[in-house]
Order: C-alpha cells, then structure tokens, then sequence
C-alpha cells in the first residue's frame, strides 16, 4: 500500500495527469474555459471549465485520496466550501452546530441561512449529552471545528459521530487546525469533511482555496450540483498552488509541530504575563484524552490569555518578526487578537459568552528559527508591560 508521504508527492497513483507526452513532473496547467469534442455523439469528458478542468480534478482526486474518501471538491474559498455544504439543506431543516464556530460561518449562518428558513441550535459539543438534547425530529446534521477556534480544545470526532448515527443524523466536520495529516475524520464516523486550503494545505499565504470530502454517493451529487451551478469553483492556477502546498504538507507540519511544542515551553515560563495557555492535550481535562487518540499531532496554533499587567494591543503591535495578521497555518508567523479580529464578526454579547476576551492572543506558530520567534515574543512583552508602559511615560 501506498504510503501518506507518497501520496502527499503523486497524488492518486503514480499514472496521474499526464496527456502532453512531455514527461513533465508535474501536472499540466489546463488553461483553458472550453474544450473541444471529439464527436457530437460520442463521450466527452470535459467540456467546459465549470462544470469540471483537469487540473481541478486532479487536486480533487488528490484530497480525496489523502481523506480515504470516494470524493473531492475544490472551491473558490473555504467559506464558498462551507456555503456549498449547506445548501445540502432546505427551509424547516434543523441544524446543530458547535458554540465555538469560526466568524465567517456565524456570519453565514446568522445572516444569510436562517433568512432562508434553516434552523440552528449551538451546543457544547464536548458534551455529548448537550448534543443529544438538541436534537429534535427535523435535526439534520452535526456541524463542528474539530479543534475548537480559538481555545484550541479537542471535539471527539467518533463519539459525535456515534451518537449522531443512532439519530440517523449528518456529522460534518471542519478539519482546517488539523489537515488529514493529523487526522482522517471520514474514517472516525464523519460523514463530510470540510477544509480551508488556505492554511495548512495551501501552506504560502498565496492562495485562498476551499475543499469538501465525502464517501456518500447522494451528498457527492448533490455537491457537484451545487459546485456548477454556483459556480464558486477553484480556477486551475490557485488548484496548482494548492496542489504544489500539499507536497509539502507533512515536512511543513511536523515543522510547525515541533516550534510550536518550543513555544509553548517559553510561554509556559511566562507566569506573571501569562494567564492561560490553550493547546490541544493541554486542557487539564477529558479532551487531552481525545487528542491522544484521535489525533496524530497537535498542530502549530497556541491560544493564550494575557495577565493584566501586559496591554494586548501593545504586545500585538511590538513584535518585529512575527506578523500582525489574520489566517494561520502558513509559512511565516502570523499573530492577532480574536476579539478585534478572526472573531470580530461574532456580536459583544457572543463573545463574552464564550470567553474571548481582549487579552485573548492567539498565535500560528511558522517554520522560523524557535529562537527568533522566542525572542521577537520575549521582546514584545517588555514593550508591553503596562509597568514598564508607565515607566516610559514617566
């Protein structure tokens, strides 16, 4: 059998996309919107760019491989992913999502669906019996991060799934923390498996990609339905960047993994500016048992609470190597403040409910020398100690 890392670099089998009889090592680029047919009357695979292109199909074939799933979509985002997966859904279906969901799917949810007459409840879905009592005779589906964003707690994929087959229920799970090099959520029960391949897959912050996996033949028509007539497909050049990421993946993983386990360590060092620190099988509860079994690695994004003494905007603001920005799972560092940002679209009251507050950091841990990002950290929470703040206004 075939081997992850071997998948990672030839996609589905080694006789991948390769009709220019070249011999090139990597698979053709189709620019093109339309295709010519051979015969009016005969088979013709590809005819227009929308409905399927070559270089699509093989990025598709590719996730679905690394997923051990029958199929795989490529979209123009992964919210244009997750939009896809809930048209799935009709007026007076009911839905269960997680309490913790990223922003732009509350938005999606909040603004847009319910307006179309879908019902949600939100639940802790760490708690299976919160779960099960929202349940209801029109519940449809389970949606849930498998590592919740951004306090970095660990959802079991096959206890929900269990639970949700007895109710003959939909589990779809949004694995973007953990790519299917941490974890293949379809064969832990989940019926629908969602991913931003911006992050982690995509892996350069220079492309913005979405990508869906399922083993079921009803749901997979459903959303190539969905996918052309839509139309928010991913065009040929951004599946290649996508494509060239997922070579990659696993060296960049295990990369991030292990400066991620150094900063951690630092932080933990931290203790007059530190509150808390939230990394998967660090809770101090039933979850760090959960990621021990159903998880192959932790992931490169610490969450962690300030003390008082440090201002947040100003630690933000003062590190010199580690960027200010939005996103994660790229190359580089990237830093940011929940509350003013990745969560901003989640109203005041929200917030506070699920505790993502403004001292709230959370950090993607890249590919740097540890030591430097130590240091640009270390640095940074001296010029934001608010002692120290006041010392300098002195």
């Amino acid at each position: 059998m075939t081997g992850f890392n071997t998948k990672l670099v030839y996609g589905k089998g080694l006789n991948h996309l390769n009709d220019n009889c070249t011999g090139a090592v990597n698979v053709p680029l189709y620019q093109s919107t339309t295709y010519a047919f051979k015969d009016i009357d005969g088979e013709n695979k590809y005819d227009y760019s929308r409905s399927l292109n070559p270089t699509r199909e093989y990025l598709e074939n590719q996730i679905a491989l690394l997923e051990d799933a029958k199929h795989g979509f490529a979209f123009a985002s992964g919210s244009a992913a997750i939009h896809a997966v809930f048209t799935l859904f009709k007026p007076g279906d009911h839905i269960i999502v997680s309490k913790n969901i990223y922003g732009g799917t509350f938005r999606l949810i909040n603004d847009y669906l319910k307006n179309l007459g879908i019902e949600f409840t939100q639940v802790d879905t760490l708690d299976l019996a919160d779960i099960k009592s929202a349940i209801k005779p029109n519940t449809k589906a389970i949606y849930f991060e498998t590592i919740d964003n951004p306090f970095m707690k660990v959802t079991s994929v096959k206890n929900v799934a269990a639970l949700a087959k007895e109710f003959n229920i939909l589990t779809i799970v949004d694995n973007t923390f953990l790519t299917p090099y941490l974890q293949q959520a379809l064969t832990l029960g989940a019926d629908i498996v969602i991913h931003s391949a911006t992050k982690y897959l995509g892996g350069h912050s220079d492309v913005i990609a979405g990508l869906v996996v399922t083993n079921h033949e009803d749901i997979a028509e459903k959303l190539y339905f969905s996918q052309n007539a839509v139309g928010g497909i991913l065009s040929p050049e951004d599946c290649m960047l996508v494509i060239r990421g997922i070579k990659t993946l696993s060296v960049r993983l295990d990369r991030h993994i292990k400066n991620a386990q150094s900063v951690l360590e630092y932080l933990k060092t931290k203790t007059d500016e530190v509150k808390h620190i939230y990394y998967p099988g660090q809770a101090g509860d039933e979850t760090d048992q959960i990621a021990a079994d159903e998880l192959k690695g932790y992931g490169g994004v610490i969450t962690f609470e300030l003390s008082e003494d440090v201002d947040p905007k100003q630690f933000v603001n003062g590190t010199e190597l580690i960027w200010l920005a939005v996103s994660l799972g790229s190359v580089e560092s990237l830093i940011e403040l929940p509350y003013y940002m990745t969560h901003a679209e989640l109203p005041v009251e929200e917030r506070n409910k699920v505790g993502i507050t403004k001292n709230l950091v959370r950090l993607s841990v890249g590919l740097e020398d540890p030591e430097d990002l130590i240091a640009d950290l270390q640095q940074a929470f001296v010029k934001a100690s608010k002692k120290e703040l006041v010392h300098n206004h002195k």
